[in-house]
């Protein structure tokens, strides 16, 4: 296997150069405080600054530094297939709602790109959803006709550019993709310029809401602002338990520099092998990078991470033969259990308090999408599609209560077998026989324990239990995370957030005493 050149950070986060905000300090009002810096963040900042509004934008780390940093950056309303299980759970006239939506947000990402003179790398390219095995085909067939009948321009086809055949694919014609940072960094610039605030290294940990609502910060500085936005991909802020209605998913991503010659000139996807996406973009030199994502998992599930990254990069070798892999990053997605994202008024939290979330890991559209949908809220109107993903819809839970039953089914089994599973005390052996670069959960003093020895041997040990809701955390071994397995909150060894809905740290534990 290659050597890999760049792991972590992404490729994105690697080429944009996005300027540092210091953190809020003191008190301080404003029209709209957004909560959260990536796609729906600022995309939903930018639309109220250009409305008018006094808008300051509140992130607990770096900006576009989490999912949206981690993404493979695709504007496409082809969303692997969800348009014949749109009609059929939802009925015709959702699905077409849908798809103008998706739509409507790849054109405003072209419009607001042209409109601000950023040069983004945004490319038109078709989307396909493709299969190899025969028996995919049928399901294809209908997911093309489903498309079609919801306003896309898509066809059931047999080829497609990929150096290997396939059985069959929907392909949609006239989608874009796109580096997402350059493009954020545009909307960064607009909104400053525009007067907007941005606060960087600010983690809000408290929301009152009210006629005007109240926002207190980590370091305990507070913004007062009529309306607020939580866009922190899990909302940190949930007296409504919306993530009771969401299951979380997390994609492992190689990239690696192709020849031009090679460029398969689209945007793949399939649910076969554990998913595989596939797309391209330019590089300095004429040639292409190729970008491939797959092996999802549930974080914290306990899956060996390191050997997903060898599936992928072998998978990507083995089909892309002119292709030498050099980064590799991974991406988190959540999904709503009735299928559609959640945008809107964030129910139990007043008039005041919005919410985007649940996108699938289609959140390049509907990020933007989210921003259209609740500026126009904020300022009084709906767009058409609103009432579809409105987070308080009703009818369209019960719909799809098998799949919220069976996300609650798998939360509870977490919180329960992990713990019944935990070993037993940390000096009989799973701490001394761990090896370098790997992490156990062990129980010691009675109470779960996270520990991971580091590539010098050292021993670093913390609660394995999520500040989230109690869940018990795992170690993902290529990343060198804890991850719960709940609602997907992510910690550094040290206990540090790296990811929400989680607000609170890890609690210390001395190595000694196990």
């Amino acid at each position: 296997m290659n050597r890999l050149l760049d792991t972590g950070s992404s490729y994105w986060m690697r080429t944009a150069d996005f300027p540092s905000f210091a953190p809020l300090a003191g008190d301080t009002e404003a029209d709209a405080a957004v909560v959260g810096g990536g796609i729906v963040g600022l995309s939903t900042a930018w639309e109220l600054a250009r409305a008018g509004l006094n808008v300051v934008v509140l992130e607990a780390d770096r900006l576009a530094g989490g999912v949206t940093g981690h993404t493979t950056g695709k504007l496409t309303a082809l969303h692997t297939a969800v348009y014949d299980t749109l009609r059929t759970k939802h009925g015709q006239d959702t699905a077409r709602q849908y798809a103008a939506s998706q739509s409507a947000a790849l054109r405003h990402v072209v419009e607001t790109a042209a409109e601000l003179g950023v040069d983004c790398e945004l490319e038109r390219r078709p989307a396909l959803t493709y299969c190899e095995e025969p028996e995919g085909v049928e399901a294809l067939r209908a997911e093309a006709e489903a498309a079609r009948a919801a306003g896309l321009q898509a066809s059931f086809v047999t080829g497609t550019g990929l150096p290997f055949p396939v059985a069959g694919a929907v392909r949609v014609e006239d989608q874009a993709q796109f580096h997402p940072l350059k493009y954020l960094r545009g909307l960064v610039d607009d909104i400053v310029a525009r007067g907007g605030r941005i606060h960087e290294g600010s983690r809000v940990t408290r929301l009152d809401d009210g006629e005007r609502c109240r926002l207190t910060t980590d370091s305990g500085a507070t913004v007062s602002a009529r309306h607020v936005v939580v866009a922190t991909h899990h909302p940190v802020f949930d007296h409504a338990l919306l993530a009771t209605r969401l299951t979380q998913h997390r994609d492992l991503v190689v990239a690696g520099p192709l020849p031009a010659r090679l460029d398969p000139e689209g945007m793949y996807i399939t649910q076969e092998g554990g998913k595989r996406s596939v797309r391209t973009a330019p590089l300095a030199d004429g040639g292409r990078l190729l970008v491939v994502t797959g092996e999802a998992f549930t974080p914290g599930e306990g899956e060996d991470t390191e050997a997903g990254y060898a599936r992928l990069q072998a998978w990507a070798e083995r089909r892309f033969p002119g292709v030498s892999v050099t980064h590799r990053w991974a991406a988190q997605d959540n999904s709503a259990t009735d299928t559609l994202p959640l945008i809107g008024r964030l129910p139990t939290e007043g008039d005041n308090v919005y919410v985007a979330t649940g996108f699938a890991g289609w959140g390049m559209t509907g990020g933007v999408l989210a921003g259209t949908l609740i500026a126009s809220l904020v300022g009084g109107e709906r767009e058409p599609w609103s009432g579809i993903y409105d987070p308080g819809r009703f009818g369209s839970a019960l719909r799809s209560a098998p799949a919220l039953l069976k996300a609650q089914w798998d939360t509870g089994k977490h919180f329960v077998k992990d713990r019944l599973d935990a070993l037993g005390d940390g000096s009989n052996g799973p701490v001394r026989s761990l090896p370098p670069g790997e992490g156990t959960v062990v129980r010691a003093g009675g109470r779960p324990c996270a520990v991971h020895r580091d590539d010098a041997g050292e021993l670093h040990a913390v609660s394995a239990v999520c500040t989230h809701m109690g869940c018990l955390v795992a170690f993902n071994n290529a990343e060198r995370t804890w991850e719960c397995p709940c609602h997907g909150s992510r910690f550094g060894i040290d206990g540090s957030i790296l990811q929400g809905p989680a607000l609170t740290p890890l609690e210390r534990r001395d190595p000694g005493e196990l």
